[in-house]
């Protein structure tokens, strides 16, 4: 959660990504990366997945996991109820507005706060959750898959959405979520390579 020791990190980081100079072209890369993690992307991810026979499992345990780690940190937000970065993006302007990263019905005034980061969260359990299903047909390629949440994470920071520990807090619930739901459901075994 946030503390005071991590407040001069945060400050650090954020001020850095502020203070840095104008790249048009990895402005428009770090929204892209960052609106591919909205909400409604991944359950649309997630419907594609249900609809293939092979991947109906998968595609079932994502959309559960992306509704529960929506509104989960939702309500976590709420609770901790922490600002957003407090700088203006002056990069490229970018073509569509950025995402809300989280809901919670019923909640007073931190709706719009920064921890954790949805975004953050439903990157990890696309990468755990496809990680962990691929895991015995490619034992090591799997974990490339962990880069996707690594961009998502960094993208929000450099976007100034978040601050770094938004996004690792973010991280950790989508490792806890996907973490459970993986094992629990047995991914693993779709993808098996035959015995024979």
């Amino acid at each position: 959660m946030y503390f005071h020791i991590t407040e001069s990190f945060d400050q650090s980081i954020i001020s850095s990504i502020d203070n840095n100079e104008d790249n048009p072209y990895l402005d428009t890369i770090m929204q892209i990366i960052t609106e591919s993690c909205d909400s409604f992307y991944m359950l649309g991810f997630g419907i594609v997945l249900l609809l293939i026979k092979k991947t109906r499992r998968i595609g079932i345990t994502l959309m559960i996991l992306i509704v529960l780690s929506t509104i989960l940190t939702g309500y976590i937000k709420c609770g901790v109820d922490r600002e957003r970065p407090d700088f203006e993006y002056v990069g490229t302007p970018f073509p569509v507005e950025i995402s809300r990263d989280s809901f919670a019905l019923f909640c007073e005034g931190g709706a719009n706060a920064s921890y954790p980061s949805g975004h953050a969260a439903r990157a990890m359990i696309i990468g755990v959750i496809l990680g962990y299903t691929l895991s015995e047909r490619f034992p090591r390629g799997c974990y490339l898959l962990f880069l996707y949440p690594l961009l998502v994470s960094i993208s929000r920071v450099y976007v100034l959405q978040h601050f770094p520990m938004d996004v690792i807090g973010g991280s950790i619930l989508g490792v806890l979520l996907a973490g459970v739901m993986a094992k629990r459901t047995k991914l693993y075994k779709i993808f098996e390579k035959s015995k024979t």
